[in-house]
This record gives C-alpha cells, structure tokens and sequence, in this order.
C-alpha cells in the first residue's frame, strides 16, 4: 500500500468536508496492514477538527477507499485521527490553530523558548512569555511543540463543562 497514493486518492474526499489529509502512514500487522490517516484542518472553532468532524471523515474515508483499488485485496485496518498534539509545530497554519496553548520553541540560534501563542500570521508567531509579548519570526524557529497542560478549569469553567449553571 502506497502512503502517497492513498493520500492523492483521498484528497478530494476529505477537502470536501473541510480537513486536510497531514499525513499517512502504513504497518504490517500479521496477515493484515494498518493503514492510519491522520487528519488537519481548521475545525468548527479554528483549533482543528473536532471529534464529529473525525467521525464524518472517517466514514467518508471508508467509503472512498472500499470504492478504490489504492488499498489493494488484502485485509487492513483503517484508523483515521487530528495529527495529534505531540506533532510539530511546522507551518503557519499550526500555530494559528493552537492560538492560546503553551509551546515551547528551539529558535535557530540554540535559545529555547516557552510561551503562549497569542497569534500567528504568515511571517511569525506572536508569543506571551514571562518579560511581555515577543515576535519571532518563522525563520528562526527550529522546532516547536505544544506543551500538554493538566491544569484543573476555573471553578465557573468546570460548572459550564458538567452542564451546570
């Protein structure tokens, strides 16, 4: 199976829903191969693809790909996904849609930096840090990645996530 070829045959499919296809990736297991998809895009809110547009998406993609001769005769397993948070940090379009969540940056020269991404545009990102706002363009980043936070909600946060008023 073609991880190129699945993804040229899936463009379509999955632009008319509003995603993009970020990468795919193929795995023998045993007699069967696995084949995952992971999806991008800008989602209801521009913070990526919710959890319903996976779903659509993988239905869609199921759909296409028992209609296409890309996946071969041999049994696989479809696994459709976001690109998942633990992903770089690439493009312009991956900071935008983390807007609001820490990073943490290696800019080009060695330095390390970590802060909130506060806006992105098609020169740099615009970070929160510790001594104010700081620029920084494209060009002088490294590698960048969001930082899992397991902070506990506001209290009036919680109350509106259990549906309470």
């Amino acid at each position: 199976m073609n991880s190129q070829a699945v993804a040229d045959a899936l463009a379509a499919v999955v632009g008319a829903l509003g995603l993009e296809i970020d990468r795919v990736e193929t795995a023998a297991a045993g007699k069967r191969s696995v084949l995952r998809i992971f999806l991008d895009g800008d989602g209801p809110e521009g913070r990526g693809p919710s959890l319903d547009d996976i779903a659509e998406a993988t239905r869609a993609i199921s759909a296409a790909l028992d209609d296409s001769p890309v996946v071969g005769n041999g049994p696989y397993v479809l696994e459709v996904s976001s690109r998942g948070v633990s992903r770089p940090l690439t493009e312009p379009k991956h900071f935008r849609r983390n807007t609001g969540r820490l990073v943490a940056l290696r800019l080009a020269g060695g330095e390390q930096l970590t802060g909130r991404i506060a806006g992105a545009d098609a020169d740099g990102v615009r970070l929160d840090v510790e001594s104010g706002e700081r620029e920084v363009p494209y060009a002088q980043i490294g590698s960048a990645v969001v930082q899992v936070e397991l902070n506990r909600l506001p209290a009036e946060d919680a109350d509106e996530a259990d549906g309470e008023e």
